[in-house]
């Protein structure tokens, strides 16, 4: 029994955090939303800094923020459910409240970044009058976050977990550490299965049906598509779903977060539903990773680099062992492969953005990456060319973010389409469940 470390994080613990510049004058109008955005963007920025998202401390932070911001805001004037905090305040301020308790999750958690969000506050509260009503929004939005706080305490976001290595076996997660580029014994995010959800009864809410079995036509026929399609070199993969792959490299909190504000801006949302927006996204996407580390843990399944490899041993004889295959990025991640915890994430974030934007699944985006790891975390960055893709559907872009994983060469399909269906589910119990507007009531 290993007891494992964050390993992840600790190699990441030198990066700084990048410069912040905000402008000098925002409109009224500008500042309505614009601090929401300014928010959620400096926070985000500040956990790549930090641990380059190898934890789930930035996701964490922007959904305690963003439901501390969402709580204040309906203690004013109520439109939507509230998620924990029940006390009215209908003669606070608004904008003082918001960014006095956006400004008191931030410090919380990165102490460190104080002055940066101290100026963010200080801008965002320059349009608002002195007087009883900015006093008021100040101590609800401090009362908010730390009642938010408090609720969360004790949530094991960052817990340890101890992982029980098996005897190499047909369809058993086996160690590849000269692959994943981790120490001997390392296996990377046991304890996520341990924290507790936002919204999810338990971390194991939904349980997914088991893989194939390693015998059977379904594993053969998914086995040989990883070994066509995801290999390194490979003729059967087309020119766009090798950039595809590439392309979604990029952490789902990151670029869906990135996503959420250009699409809150376009669609004109007030501050109401803003709000409730990037809160529901974000402690959908937490809940993602919960629920699918669980799932991942409970099943312990192989990734394909060692299934390939290890072929001639799994007693089917519809697999041939490849001892020299690789994947598209020449890298793998160090834990069970089923389901896809990228497109479980994605596709919880696509199905809410789909529900709270007022938009439905059948909508015209686009996102932009600019550059992702070239092989594993803390490679070097390589551009993407193409770095937008157009999408025509919310489910289109969640399914095509799972699909990448078997084209990097990293998944079979039966974890990406299962990770797919997992992230609907939690997608659609946020929403159903949580921060809902008072008129459906």
């Amino acid at each position: 029994m290993i007891i494992m470390k964050s390993f992840y994080c600790v190699l990441g613990i030198f990066l700084l955090v990048s410069a912040c510049s905000f402008p000098d004058s925002p409109s009224d109008k500008d500042l309505d939303t614009g601090s929401l955005i300014r928010w959620n963007e400096t926070i985000m920025q500040t956990a790549l800094a930090e641990d380059g998202l190898l934890t789930l401390k930035g996701v964490r932070t922007e959904a305690l923020a963003f439901v501390a911001i969402h709580d204040a805001l309906n203690a004013i004037q109520p439109h939507f459910s509230g998620y924990s905090f029940n006390q009215e305040t209908p003669g606070a301020d608004p904008i003082a409240a918001l960014n006095q308790a956006a400004y008191q999750i931030a410090i919380s958690q990165y102490p460190d970044q104080q002055e940066t969000f101290k100026e963010l506050l200080d801008l965002s509260l320059r349009s608002v009058s002195d007087g009883g009503r900015k006093e008021s929004g100040i101590t609800l939005g401090k009362a908010v976050a730390a009642h938010i706080l408090d609720i969360r305490t004790n949530d094991q976001w960052n817990t340890e977990a101890d992982y029980v290595w098996h005897p190499m076996a047909p369809g058993v997660y086996a160690e590849f550490n000269e692959h994943s580029g981790t120490p001997q014994g390392f296996i990377f995010g046991a304890g996520w299965a341990r924290a507790q959800p936002f919204l999810l009864e338990s971390q194991d809410q939904y349980r997914s049906p088991p893989p194939p079995k390693i015998n059977s036509a379904a594993y053969s026929q998914a086995f040989n598509e990883v070994k066509q399609v995801g290999a390194n070199q490979s003729p059967s993969r087309t020119e766009d779903q090798a950039h595809m792959a590439m392309w979604w490299k990029d952490f789902v909190e990151n670029s869906h977060n990135r996503l959420a504000r250009e699409l809150v801006v376009k669609e004109e949302l007030d501050l109401w539903q803003t709000a409730r927006v990037l809160a529901l996204l974000n402690m959908a996407i937490f809940d993602a990773y919960v629920n699918v580390f669980d799932n991942k843990f409970h099943y312990n399944h192989w990734r394909p680099y060692t299934a390939i490899r290890w072929a001639a041993h799994d007693g089917n004889p519809d697999t041939e062992a490849d001892t020299t295959w690789n994947n598209l990025h020449q890298h793998t991640y160090a834990f069970p492969s089923y389901p896809s915890a990228h497109g479980c994430a994605s596709s919880a974030a696509m199905t809410v953005l789909a529900k709270t934007l007022g938009t439905g699944d059948i909508y015209t985006f686009s996102m932009t990456t600019e550059q992702v790891d070239k092989a594993g975390p803390f490679s070097e960055k390589i551009s993407m060319d193409p770095a937008t893709r157009t999408f025509r559907r919310f489910s289109e872009a969640g399914m095509e973010a799972a699909m990448s994983r078997l084209y990097l060469g990293i998944h079979f399909r039966y974890d990406s389409e299962e990770g797919y269906e997992l992230g609907k589910r939690i997608g659609d119990y946020a929403v159903r469940g949580y921060l809902v507007p008072l008129s459906d009531q």
